[in-house]
């Protein structure tokens, strides 16, 4: 199996917008999604990311502190999973929970080392 790096972006916000019910059925949509990732042991890890960053240029000589921009391209989160192919990985991407609320997931393969 390969490793996929899946990188999720955008998204509207739903923390702002949506009843306490509707936020937790979100959440337990993610984790029927992601145990069923594990259950299937396609699940390597994730996590959520936080809205503020660095960005470094220069060999670091050059640092900005800043919020990270809202919207389309925010990095919200990432996932790594195993897959036999990119395909079989996009295909397992379908079922991601970020879709309901306009997310859109990058699937990239980790090259071997």
């Amino acid at each position: 199996m390969k490793e996929f790096l899946l990188i999720i972006r955008g998204g509207h916000d739903i923390s702002g917008t949506r009843s306490p019910e509707e936020m937790q059925k979100h959440m337990q949509h993610w984790q029927q999604w992601m145990g069923g990732l594990a259950q299937d042991d396609k699940l390597v890890g994730g996590q959520p990311l936080m809205n503020e960053g660095k960005t470094l240029f220069e060999r670091g000589k050059k640092i900005i502190d800043r919020p990270l921009a809202e919207g389309k391209e925010l990095v919200g989160g990432y996932l790594l999973i195993k897959a036999e192919s990119l395909d079989h990985a996009a295909e397992i991407t379908k079922n991601c929970p970020g879709f309901e609320y306009g997310c859109s997931v990058e699937v990239r393969e980790i090259s071997p080392m």
